[in-house]
């Protein structure tokens, strides 16, 4: 019996000094890889507090993603090429007036030129934004590129499905991208019966049990259509329900847009590069980027982000749009984690006298991120920045307004994931008329959203500043 007592002590010390060594190797990678300090601190902290735990969510959602090269940067470039070629047989734009540092920045990160003769629709219910993409199927004649990151199997995720598969019998090539993670509801014989139909379905970094410390993390969030190389469209909304029958607390506020002219060509580029690298097939020719007839006036910029390469071109591109602004910031965004560079941006733009407005929603699908954006308003009330609560529902729009000229909207949220660990898709989109546009829908949400007022914010309890405040020193990792 005492030799069994031994054993057992023995094992427990053993793991202990096992766990230990771990730990301490694990945050000397971490050091070394020269991360956000912050980051690094609230890894040290996770593995310091949470024993055994504390590794097993590294390995899980911790690697680092800068130095992995999974889409091949030559490939990208090529695709890019063939989209500059065609759109500059066409027309090189010039920058659009007071644009030229944000279109010169935008295009050096991604190589995107400003893409002219487009119409913008915008969409700000799921019942219009499936109505106007089904029809849009309905109307394909030679292919279809569809990405999302969620692609449910519920109502609609099958009216879709259906839309889909008669159009490959038709003799359309239809190309599906889903995100492994994203979509993990809808079961694998939902998309297997999609390829038995003609449809070829790849999912994003698809996740097995050997590699699932290495791609969980990474996700791919973009939401991109193209369709005959003529029309596309990008936005917030995946493929699910609830875009269109809300949740318990009300509406589903989200913003989508389609888009008709030679921008498709960006949206295209950023479909066949995910294409490239999760089918292996390298598809550039003629027939999918088309001669393209001026459908409006409005001057574009494609802009994609992911956790590879140097800069996070999304997050840059944000704050030089924010520092441009001279009248007005007008921002929606589920979820705010702004980085610290991104605080500063927003303040500093207020406290110059921007008119500076933040809404987000009163009530959020993530509790743990809800209660981490809590903790930053304090500081952008106190910088005279005006906050909304979207009292109506669940507010999952992404869009920023500029002045009276410059409109972002696409898959990116103002958080650190999307900065950093998703792939995202925006649209830059310069002219004045779709900026009105874009106004009218955020006020039309002021009309049911309350402006927070920083003497009601500053009076809230301290066991919730205290749980804002302990959950915010995990926000670089949510």
């Amino acid at each position: 019996m005492l030799w069994n007592l031994l054993t057992a002590d023995h094992f427990i010390l053993g793991f202990q000094l096992l766990y230990i060594f771990s730990a301490i190797g694990v945050i000397f990678v971490i050091i070394l890889e020269n991360r956000n300090p912050l980051k690094t601190i609230a890894w040290t902290l996770i593995l310091i507090f949470l024993p055994l735990l504390g590794l097993i969510i590294f390995f899980f959602f911790g690697e680092d993603g800068r130095k992995k090269r999974l889409i091949s940067h030559k490939m990208f470039k090529k695709l890019n090429r063939k989209t500059l070629a065609r759109f500059e047989r066409d027309e090189v734009m010039e920058s659009p007036e007071g644009y030229t540092g944000i279109v010169s920045l935008i295009k050096k990160l991604k190589g995107s030129s400003v893409y002219n003769g487009n119409k913008i629709t915008f969409y700000t219910d799921g019942e219009s934004k499936f109505k106007a993409l089904l029809e849009e199927i309905n109307k394909a004649e030679k292919f279809i590129h569809i990405q999302y990151y969620i692609y449910m199997d519920d109502e609609i995720g099958r009216k879709v499905r259906d839309a889909l598969i008669q159009k490959a019998s038709e003799g359309v090539k239809v190309r599906l991208i889903y995100d492994d993670v994203g979509s993990w509801k809808a079961k694998r014989r939902f998309f297997n019966d999609m390829q038995k139909h003609g449809i070829d379905v790849q999912p994003f970094l698809k996740v097995t049990f050997r590699f699932l410390a290495s791609r969980v993390n990474y996700r791919n969030h973009r939401k991109v259509v193209v369709i005959d190389g003529k029309v596309g469209f990008v936005g917030g909304m995946n493929i699910a329900d609830r875009y269109i029958k809300g949740i318990n607390n009300g509406v589903w506020r989200d913003s989508h847009i389609k888009v008709e002219g030679k921008a498709v060509a960006g949206l295209q580029t950023a479909f066949l590069v995910d294409w490239y690298y999760s089918r292996k097939e390298f598809l550039a020719s003629d027939h999918y980027f088309p001669q393209t007839e001026v459908k409006g006036d409005n001057l574009m910029q494609i802009i994609t982000a992911g956790p590879i390469g140097l800069y996070k071109s999304i997050h840059l591109s944000f704050l030089e749009a924010i520092y441009n602004a001279k009248e007005s910031i007008y921002i929606q965004t589920p979820y705010f984690i702004p980085t610290d560079a991104l605080m500063l941006a927003i303040q500093t733009a207020s406290l110059r006298g921007i008119d500076v407005r933040l809404m987000i929603p009163r009530r959020c699908d993530t509790t743990f991120v809800h209660i981490a954006t809590q903790s930053f308003l304090q500081e952008i009330l106190d910088a005279k920045v005006k906050v909304y609560f979207f009292e109506a529902g669940f507010l999952h729009s992404k869009l920023m307004i500029i002045d009276s000229n410059l409109v972002i909207t696409g898959s990116a949220n103002m958080d650190i994931r999307s900065f950093e660990h998703n792939f995202e898709i925006d649209a830059f989109i310069y002219n004045e008329t779709t900026c009105s546009k874009a106004k009218e829908i955020f006020f039309d949400d002021m009309a049911q959203s309350t402006l927070l007022l920083a003497k009601e914010w500053q009076s809230r309890s301290r066991i919730k500043k205290l749980k804002e405040s302990i959950v915010r020193l995990f926000s670089p990792l949510l």
